[in-house]
């Protein structure tokens, strides 16, 4: 009996840090290569599996590009590119990579990781940029870093500068998007190609995910280097963040669409609207609705709107039948807004809605919100198209009904008779409606009021 007793509190002592363990962030280091080896990754792995132990999060270490599928990476907050190089990952494995970091996943790129996977351009805009050289002879030498940002976790409590001894990269196809916490004085050295702004460390919220990346960590050295070590445990915290990774947020895999075709030898179609029960309303430029049901597996042309699709000299317009989307209340009120030109001697776009009863669009319920006049003498450029937001105001995009073509450059022409090729009078008139997203909320009795913040409105 005494036995049992002792036995049982080995194992009820033993549960706590299992349990424990079990619920700890993981972190998957990554150290394939298919280029240069680095003789830092082994020390480096270690290293990180050190500071896991240290600080709550659990470490696996791989170079089996296998481990990239959507089912394992599921396991980790973050990923770490150790001195990786070359091409590393097939195109199942970059596609549920990138799924990965859709999901709210981390990336974690250390030195090397910038000389990894050229012809993935993703992958490049997610480490921030690609290795463009270093200096050689000798390829490690000392120089100052220069520390731009102590808010983030992985340089907070740094000096503003400190020497140290790596090797240094020169990088290329930079990111607009990475916020850069230290870089290079590269006074401070021979060999530097990025000039006053020569990032060394960084990173940035990328698709969903977050990315940081260090060009520290070429020699064993680094990795017993207290600052480095606290600047890489401050990266690695950014990169899990505070939550795991969540699929449904990532984009479908590719092999989950079928490609099925509705309709076929259409005039010009040019918007739709995904109506209840899977119906597709959808619209010709020459003024055709059509209407698809799944119930039937047929495209039924439901009404045709009189519109003008030729300029004054009989050529071939951009006008017609341009714009549409359903009510976002359509379930219970049947309403759609067409944008299109309508036939007849004046020139003009009108802004219309119509009420659909069952699969019928009742042509005599129109009611026109906006008519903006325009010019037909010349072309191009209507626009036209339609979209609301989840306050219910509706989005419309007119464009500057002027002729691009006569000069060369912008369409500004203030010569006698030359008003279709200028877009002064469009565009750049704030008096105008053309040549401009348009906010407005329709109202249930046909009109329009203008929503809070709408710009030119007194």
């Amino acid at each position: 009996m005494q036995r049992l007793v002792k036995l049982a509190l080995l194992l009820a002592s033993l549960c706590v840090p299992i349990t424990a363990r079990a619920q700890e962030p993981r972190v998957l280091v990554f150290s394939k290569t298919a280029g240069f080896r680095h003789s830092s990754i082994g020390v480096g792995i270690g290293a990180v599996k050190k500071l896991g132990q240290e600080n709550g999060f659990s470490v696996d270490a791989t170079e089996d590009a296998g481990a990239f599928t959507s089912k394992n990476l599921a396991l980790y907050r973050a990923v770490v590119f150790l001195n990786t190089t070359g091409d590393v990952l097939d195109n199942a494995q970059q596609d549920d990579f990138e799924r990965y970091i859709q999901a709210g996943g981390g990336y974690v790129g250390i030195h090397s990781a910038t000389d990894t996977e050229y012809d993935w351009p993703w992958y490049g805009r997610l480490a921030g940029a690609y290795f463009n050289g270093h200096p050689n002879n000798p390829n490690v030498r000392k120089a100052t870093f220069r520390v731009l940002d102590k808010s983030h976790p992985s340089t907070q409590g740094f000096p503003d500068r400190w020497d140290r001894e790596d090797e240094f990269y020169n990088f290329k196809s930079i990111d607009p998007t990475i916020h850069v916490l230290v870089d290079i004085d590269e006074k401070s050295y021979e060999g530097g190609t990025n000039g006053d702004h020569h990032p060394m460390s960084w990173y940035h919220d990328f698709d969903g995910g977050r990315a940081w990346y260090t060009n520290m960590g070429h020699t064993e050295a680094t990795f017993s280097e207290p600052l480095f070590l606290r600047h890489l445990l401050g990266g690695l915290r950014y990169a899990m963040g505070a939550r795991n990774v969540d699929f449904s947020r990532a984009r479908p895999e590719e092999n989950r669409f079928t490609k099925v075709i509705l309709a076929e030898k259409l005039d010009e179609p040019v918007e739709l609207a995904v109506l209840p029960g899977e119906r597709v309303l959808f619209i010709e430029r020459h003024g055709y609705v059509n209407l698809y049901s799944p119930t039937t597996g047929r495209v039924r042309r439901i009404a045709t709107i009189p519109v003008s699709t030729k300029y004054a000299d009989s050529s071939q317009a951009e006008d017609g039948l341009l714009g549409l989307a359903a009510d976002p209340g359509f379930a219970k009120n049947g309403w759609v807004y067409m944008y299109y030109s309508p036939a007849g001697p004046e020139a003009k776009n009108v802004l219309a809605r119509f009420q659909m009863k069952g699969d019928s669009l009742d042509l005599s319920s129109n009611k026109i919100l906006l008519e903006i006049p325009t010019q037909r003498l010349k072309c191009c450029h209507t626009g036209g198209s339609i979209a609301f937001d989840s306050k219910g105001n509706l989005y419309m995009s007119t464009g500057d009904n002027s002729n691009p073509f006569a000069s060369g450059y912008a369409p500004v022409d203030e010569r006698p008779g030359r008003m279709p090729w200028d877009a002064q009078k469009s565009s750049a008139n704030t008096n105008d409606l053309r040549g401009k997203i348009i906010r407005i909320h329709p109202e249930p009795d046909g009109t329009y009021t203008i929503p809070e913040g709408n710009l030119f409105f007194n």
